[in-house]
């Protein structure tokens, strides 16, 4: 009988054969469950430790672990796990907030830059037959517009450079921080909205965060501005935002994220300037072998008695 037992609870990854191994070096069982938290628990109720993606761990469910120790979320977010609750049950939670920290920061300039340029819209006005830029005015030099970034941690500090070095100005809103040398502008969220022609979403899904960006912050936006969130889906009022992108207020938006995945297509249909993709920032090969080893070795460390990198709780 192995000295731990490991269950993954949601397994979304092609193969968890690195995990098996990770945990092989330190004599742990790896379970992969499935179905809802009901039939995980089935599985996981004497695990000594999870591997979580999305599915939800409230405090209910928490208090049906008999001896785990950590939870460790593969992703960035864990909007999806009671910290509180967790923590009041001696469970450490963790997270891997630095694995696809360039994926991320890459999609985000490709909707940015997409948007900007109208690259959806024009593709598919070439496939229809029509050629001309008509249907496209106004497009606008980057090098004359300013960029608003919404939270000013790791992946919006990596897109600030290129977008510097493309010429844009930028500014950005992040009430944890303090003004620095190197740092842009700092202004409260209704400057930044006001100031800015495109405002790029890059903090985490929280009850202070949850619906960020209403029909109040839209209307607050400049006529024309973009609104590009790769973030979290429920940052953004998902409806409002389709009848400003109607009604001409605002010129685009990008979005990889959605306040409920996946997305009824009808809610979007015929908006007009919105690129869309599937929650597929956070994707690279690199990131997902990332993702998978910095967790498993969160519960690693846990498990032997050690301090885990990414304790959240």
């Amino acid at each position: 009988m192995a000295t731990y037992k490991v269950v993954v609870s949601d397994q979304v990854f092609p193969s968890v054969d690195l995990e098996r191994s990770l945990l092989a070096d330190i004599d742990a069982e790896l379970v992969v469950a499935g179905g809802d938290v009901d039939a995980v628990l089935g599985v996981a109720a004497n695990a000594d430790a999870i591997l979580n993606t999305y599915l939800p761990w409230d405090a209910t469910a928490l208090s049906r672990l008999d001896r785990c120790r950590i939870i460790a979320r593969y992703g960035i977010g864990v909007d999806n796990i009671d910290l509180k609750a967790a923590a009041e049950a001696g469970i450490v939670v963790t997270n891997v907030p630095d694995y696809s920290v360039e994926e991320v920061a890459t999609h985000a300039l490709a909707l940015i830059l997409s948007t900007l340029r109208k690259v959806g819209s024009a593709d598919a006005s070439v496939r229809s037959g029509t050629w001309s830029i008509e249907n496209f005015r106004p497009i606008h030099r980057l090098s004359t517009l300013t960029v608003g970034l919404v939270g000013y941690g790791r992946i919006a500090r990596r897109i600030a450079a290129p977008l510097e070095a493309l010429g844009a100005d930028i500014v950005a809103h992040d009430p944890y921080l303090q003004p620095a040398p190197g740092m842009p502008p700092l202004l409260d969220l209704p400057d930044l909205l006001a100031t800015a022609d495109i405002v790029s979403l890059h903090l985490p899904l929280t009850e202070e965060t949850r619906g960020l960006i209403g029909e109040e912050q839209l209307s607050a936006m400049k006529r024309g501005a973009i609104l590009v969130n790769t973030s979290r889906g429920p940052l953004v009022d998902l409806d409002a935002l389709v009848a400003v992108l109607r009604d001409g207020r605002l010129s685009g938006a990008g979005l990889d994220v959605f306040d409920f995945e996946p997305l009824d297509a009808a809610r979007v249909e015929g908006v007009p300037n919105l690129t869309m993709t599937p929650h597929m920032a956070y994707y690279s090969e690199e990131a997902l072998e990332e993702s998978q080893r910095k967790a498993t070795t969160q519960v690693i460390k846990v498990l032997t008695g050690g301090q885990p990198d990414y304790k959240v709780n």
